[in-house]
């Protein structure tokens, strides 16, 4: 044994181990160049926010801010002259037990939707059908269909539908030629919000456009075999383009159901901001209005507003839901 080990010689002496600047991985281009860029992504998004801040301060001082406060106000009795008093939910009791003007205003605008928002996109969508068809100054046709709607919602618009439905306006005119004695539309119950329903049809232009990006999306395909296999038009208009348009027909549903609880004008002009002949054309925003600013029952009006908002919101959902029963999608 000793023999063997004088043999190996004496024992090395141990390696010192590397300390960890030795361990520690040199720097690369890579590494050094890392947070510079973090640094700059940095200053990008501060950047980024010093431009959306007009945006952020126009949402919380012109939408979220009147927005809380009319949620306070809609608890209180504030007549825009004195105080806010605290009163609870007083005014939401009262819109629905002691006020049958606003349970009439609320089913003037239900039946203005029921009966003007299918109306306007029935003749939106066949007009869009007409347009996609190849004939000439297409241009000019869409720009005509288009001009009602660019200027909906206008007074003059509202007017002009006044001195159309008057008593002796341009449409009893035309009706007295044929010898027959036409009410005054106006100022008739039984016909004045059916005047107002005319003239939410009438102007289809936004929906037609939409429908008529829509149908141009349609592949020609679909047409061809069709027609190979001896379907008619009607066939491929309910088997093929609506299918496959049901997305578009879906949005301008919605944007229609909630431009139509929010229509104003054209009754405040029509009616002459009184909602008559006797509330027939009593829109629930035109009577917000009056109690908001002719009576100066903020208050009341305040919450008013909030119930019309969870109203908007409720249709919307259900349209959401039934959606998926009959909006199909292209990956579908």
């Amino acid at each position: 044994m000793s023999d063997a080990a004088s043999m190996r010689g004496p024992p090395r002496a141990s390696r010192p181990l590397p300390d960890d600047r030795a361990t520690a991985p040199k720097p690369t281009a890579t590494s050094m160049v890392r947070p510079l860029k973090h640094r700059r992504v940095g200053r990008q998004q501060y950047e980024a926010y010093l431009f959306l801040l007009p945006w952020f301060a126009g949402l919380f001082i012109l939408t979220a801010g009147p927005l809380a406060a009319s949620l306070y106000l809609s608890f209180t009795d504030f007549d825009l002259l004195g105080s806010p008093t605290w009163i609870g939910l007083t005014n939401y009791v009262d819109l629905f037990t002691y006020d049958p003007r606003y349970l009439g205003a609320f089913g003037v605008t239900v039946l203005y939707v029921v009966l003007g928002v299918p109306s306007q996109l029935a003749v939106a969508l066949l007009v869009a059908i007409l347009l996609n068809q190849k004939v000439r100054a297409l241009g000019l046709f869409r720009g005509i269909y288009y001009l009602p709607s660019l200027l909906g919602g206008s007074v003059a618009v509202a007017v002009m539908w006044r001195q159309l439905f008057g008593d002796a306006g341009v449409v009893n005119q035309f009706i007295g030629v044929f010898g027959i004695d036409a009410p005054n539309w106006i100022s008739n119950p039984r016909y004045a919000l059916y005047t107002l329903i005319l003239l939410h049809a009438w102007q289809f232009g936004s929906a037609m456009i939409i429908f008529l990006a829509g149908l141009k999306q349609v592949p020609q395909e679909l047409y061809d075999a069709a027609e190979i296999d001896g379907a008619g038009r009607w066939k491929q208009f309910r088997h093929i383009t609506l299918p496959m348009i049901t997305p578009v027909i879906f949005f301008n549903l919605v944007m229609g159901l909630i431009h139509s609880f929010q229509a104003f004008t054209s009754a405040y002009i029509v009616s002459g901001g009184t909602g008559g002949p006797s509330d027939s054309t009593l829109f629930y925003t035109l009577y917000l209005y009056q109690e908001g600013f002719t009576n100066f029952h903020m208050g009341y009006a305040s919450a008013m507003a909030w119930i019309l908002l969870v109203v908007i919101a409720f249709f919307t959902a259900i349209n959401f839901a039934l959606s998926r029963r009959w909006v199909f999608y292209g990956d579908q």
